[in-house]
């Protein structure tokens, strides 16, 4: 990776009908995480999060909680941007929907996209009249074939969610005449849905036909207008999806943030919207001339003790109780280790604990401690001078270094626990290295040597901190200033410049404590 690269890197913008969960702060870790990597291996990064403010369900949230619609949405709002910064989120931009920028870029591409003609040579937008089962929980339209009869005599969408029979004047997308390019496009660059089974979904959900999408609603008011038809609002996955381009300036393409930024890296989203992220975004784009996404990766959902999030179940969990509970950085951790990125998992306090107590605590944490104490004790607390070293120590510093290019290409893959799994390798590796070496004996007999053996398991820790920075900032920044590594030091470049011999280190601390079960978990 260049220096002179620059990475656009994109949360979905969270519906702000509820408050955030388990769910929210998943998808922002990942990001975040593959954010402050590429940010440390020099790359210019734009990282954006934010909120979806607009549509049928938002107003009928407003209207059931008293509010004005855009009271409501300021205060949920912000509920999100607190848990960025409970999180440790890095960031750029967070953008609302229910900005006066948003809305110039909305109306823009509306523009843009009626202007131009289809492959078949159609116009892209027409006027019609709309008739179908409509979702409001998911704001989604969907076709009798998807529909299900409930034993309650209620119509539902595959994701569970109710429907309603809806008739009203409609703008129309011409998505049928995308269909022949999207499958193209798929095919000619699989990397830009991800994961494979996810690209799968939408190859097959395209193949089986396009149907032309209704994109205005007239049967409320809360939204963009469309341009010179007021009385129709843009229906709200057009208005929403168009986040990504207005937050580097869109409708400005030729300079600015456009130009540097787009197309972006990588959306991340949750598997339940793939199909609007890679199958409307990217022929809304390429209809208005503009360059669909770089990827779009899918990740999967969380159950809580083995069962489905649910209101009714009372499980939903707020982000700040996990980080009261178990520490910010232990939870980020959890995260990205505990299942590939992707697939679905369950967070349970077994886990949880056993993350900590295990991967955290006795592996990592222990390898630090032991080895930082001892320098402190036997080393005058600074920086040991290393002598002639043994195959042993050659290979425990070539694990060392081969990490970054590991990490580096897990992470394009946004295959987070596969680079865990690396760093764990090499904390392992160390902590054999530790029991092979034994310094503490060395110290009574070969101080020289004992020297040699704390410095290669210092600069291994120096490797796994700097590396372990986008999943761990806090407690990866704590252990650098243990091992006294300049701040204008701790970036992946940094890693080709070792510890200097006779560095003063600070007293060391633990930098991840063990839980202890104080009560039976609620």
């Amino acid at each position: 990776m260049s220096g002179g690269r620059t990475y656009y890197l994109t949360t979905p913008i969270f519906y702000v009908n509820d408050a955030p969960h388990i769910g929210h702060a998943y998808t922002c870790v990942a990001a975040d995480a593959l954010a402050r990597f590429m940010r440390l291996d020099g790359a210019r990064v734009h990282f954006l999060t934010g909120t979806d403010e607009h549509g049928q369900k938002v107003a009928k949230s407003a209207e059931a909680a008293g509010l004005d619609a855009q009271a409501f949405c300021d205060r949920v709002s912000q509920n999100f941007r607190e848990m960025a910064r409970l999180m440790n989120i890095s960031n750029d931009d967070f953008i609302r929907t229910t900005e006066e920028r948003h809305i110039r870029a909305c109306q823009a591409l509306w523009r843009a996209i009626a202007a131009r003609k289809t492959p078949k040579g159609r116009d892209n937008i027409y006027r019609g009249t709309y008739a179908g089962w409509y979702a409001v929980r998911d704001e989604a339209f969907y076709g009798e074939e998807e529909i299900t009869l409930g034993p309650d005599g209620a119509r539902r969408a595959p994701s569970g969610a109710e429907v309603e029979w809806v008739e009203e004047p409609s703008y129309f997308f011409r998505l049928s005449d995308w269909q022949d390019w999207l499958v193209d496009h798929y095919e000619k660059h699989p990397e830009r849905a991800a994961p494979a089974g996810r690209r799968n979904e939408v190859l097959s959900f395209i193949k089986g036909g396009l149907r032309d999408l209704s994109i205005s609603r007239t049967s409320f008011s809360w939204g963009v207008p469309v341009p010179d038809d007021p009385q129709h609002i843009m229906y709200v996955w057009f208005d929403a999806l168009i986040n990504y381009i207005t937050a580097v300036g869109y409708p400005e393409t030729a300079t600015g943030a456009f130009a540097t930024f787009w197309p972006a890296d990588l959306h991340m989203v949750g598997k339940d919207i793939i199909r609007f992220h890679c199958v409307y975004w990217p022929a809304f784009l390429e209809a208005a001339g503009l360059a669909p996404p770089k990827r779009v990766f899918g990740h999967g959902w969380w159950t809580v003790e083995g069962q489905k999030m649910s209101k009714s179940l009372g499980n939903f969990i707020p982000p700040r109780q996990l980080v009261e509970q178990y520490g910010l950085d232990p939870v980020r951790y959890f995260m990205l280790r505990e299942l590939p990125f992707g697939s679905d998992g369950d967070f349970s306090h077994r886990a949880v604990v056993h993350r900590i107590n295990g991967d955290l605590a006795n592996d990592f944490g222990n390898l630090a401690q032991r080895v930082l104490s001892m320098i402190n004790r036997n080393c005058a607390s600074r920086v040991p001078a290393p002598g002639t070293l043994t195959p042993a120590d050659e290979a425990l510093l070539a694990s060392a270094r081969a990490l970054h290019a590991r990490l580096s290409a897990d992470f394009a893959e946004q295959a987070f626990h596969r680079a865990l799994e690396a760093l764990w390798q090499v904390v392992a590796e160390a902590n054999r290295y530790v029991d092979e070496q034994a310094p503490w004996a060395l110290r009574k007999t070969d101080t020289a040597r004992m020297g040699s053996v704390l410095y290669v398991l210092a600069e291994t820790i120096r490797h796994l901190a700097l590396l372990a920075q986008p999943v761990v900032p806090q407690a990866a920044a704590k252990l650098l200033d243990q091992l006294a590594v300049p701040a204008d030091r701790r970036d992946f470049a940094a890693l080709a410049r070792p510890l200097v011999p006779g560095t003063q280190l600070p007293k060391p601390e633990g930098i991840f404590p063990r839980y202890v079960e104080t009560a039976a978990p609620a």
